[in-house]
């Protein structure tokens, strides 16, 4: 019987490569994005709209994010004109408020992973993206009961807000509160959080329709700034007697009037200023008042965390309920720092969709 013999040659596996076009989509969508960058000081005109840059990476103790909506605040736009005291080294992408979906973490995070709903309250890389890092202290998780629009409008109004009614004003239930340029971001959460935890709360705005605002977001009383006599209606309001807070959005302003509307032991809490203002220090002795500045990026990691802790009771029993006012897309930012700034009233607090 003859047994013939077969040599069998095994070939080495052949690599496919993917087309040029399908590997430069799929580069394109795993590690380019669209953001902001701002290369100079300068106009809204500087923030320049790209949509070919490189999606960071996460750290140790970091956190990448797909944003959904950023929050634009006034602060923003102080920094980008490089007003500000404190400047970013250029070039940079703005933004610090971003609501999205936890897109992959970096080591030593264990609190949170992929998939995770969150908002934050600081990033490493920028909010005007569709992606940015956030280290791990300063990423939050978004209850249910919040979309995407209103987590990206927490961050910098909540916490700044709870700074300066509990950590600056000490602010007690049974006092009240005047909120001066209450219908925009911080002013409507300072309204919320200072009725729920018990002051009588009164408020200013611009239009009608800010006023109404107020009135169904925690304002008792609300007044219009642009009427010659509202601080006279605001002293009869309290019978002469006078307000023992005052959180005050545009100090440059208002602020010699705010000392004339304190009781005493009165304190005015400084949230936003866009100038300089000549006031009389007399009108602080007389009843032994305060002006008392807020800056949150000041607030050490214990307070932050009280804050959080509070705010979080908020959304459970339902007070909190951020109020989303004009939304822009991205490539529309510029135009966003103009109106933030020149708008004639807040109407609820500005956001970026990406």
């Amino acid at each position: 019987m003859n047994i013939q013999k077969f040599e069998v040659t095994l070939q080495k596996p052949v690599k496919v490569q993917p087309t040029t076009c399908f590997a430069e989509a799929a580069m394109a969508t795993s590690k380019l994005m669209r953001a902001i960058r701002v290369s100079e000081f300068g106009a809204p005109s500087v923030l320049k709209y790209y949509t070919d840059l490189p999606v960071p990476s996460p750290g140790r103790k970091q956190v990448l994010i797909r944003v959904h909506a950023c929050g634009i605040n006034p602060v923003e736009t102080y920094i980008r004109s490089g007003s500000y005291a404190r400047k970013p080294n250029l070039p940079y992408t703005p933004g610090s408020d971003v609501s999205g979906v936890v897109e992959a973490v970096g080591d030593g995070v264990y609190l949170l992973q992929a998939g995770d709903r969150v908002f934050t309250t600081g990033t490493v890389t920028g909010g005007y993206a569709e992606f940015t890092v956030a280290s791990e202290d300063t990423v939050h998780k978004l209850p249910d009961c919040l979309d995407y629009k209103q987590g990206a409008a927490m961050g910098v109004p909540y916490f700044t807000a709870y700074r300066a009614l509990v950590h600056k004003a000490h602010a007690k239930a049974g006092e009240t509160v005047l909120i001066h340029g209450a219908s925009g971001g911080v002013g409507i959460a300072a309204c919320q959080i200072a009725r729920a935890f018990g002051l009588k709360v009164l408020g200013t705005a611009g239009t009608p329709e800010g006023m109404k605002l107020l009135l169904i977001n925690g304002a008792h009383l609300a007044f219009n700034h642009r009427e010659k006599d509202y601080l006279d209606q605001i002293k009869d309001a309290t019978s002469g007697q006078g307000v023992n807070v005052i959180i005050e959005m545009l100090s440059n302003v208002n602020l010699s009037n705010d000392l004339q509307l304190l009781d005493f032991g009165g304190r005015v809490i400084i949230v936003g200023s866009r100038g300089t203002i000549e006031i009389n220090p007399r009108d602080t002795m007389m009843k032994e008042t305060s002006i008392i500045g807020v800056a949150l990026y000041n607030a050490t990691n214990k307070e932050t965390s009280e804050c959080a802790a509070a705010l979080f009771a908020g959304m459970e029993t339902g007070w909190l309920k951020p109020v989303i006012g004009p939304e822009y897309t991205l490539d529309k930012v510029s135009q966003a720092h103009e109106d933030i700034i020149n708008s004639p009233g807040a109407s609820g607090k500005m956001i970026l969709i990406i």
